[in-house]
């Protein structure tokens, strides 16, 4: 799991601003239709919920980084 975790940080570090920015869309899209299942009880992993959320502050954190070195 750990390496799965570091392969998909790794991948956002090479991703420019543009790229993050429209992965952060793709991420709060499927955070909304995950919680969109847990309401109507379709989900079946609800942990995924978590690791979407966790990913969405990752995301943003490299989107912070970025805009403050282009600074």
């Amino acid at each position: 799991m750990s390496n799965v975790r570091n392969a998909y940080v790794q991948e956002l570090k090479n991703k420019d601003t543009k790229a993050l920015q429209e992965e952060l869309v793709a991420a709060k899209k499927e955070l909304f239709n995950l919680r969109f299942q847990k309401a109507t009880n379709q989900l079946d992993n609800t942990a995924r919920i978590t690791t979407v959320r966790k990913n969405i502050a990752r995301i943003q954190t490299f989107i912070t980084e970025k805009s403050k070195a282009a600074e």
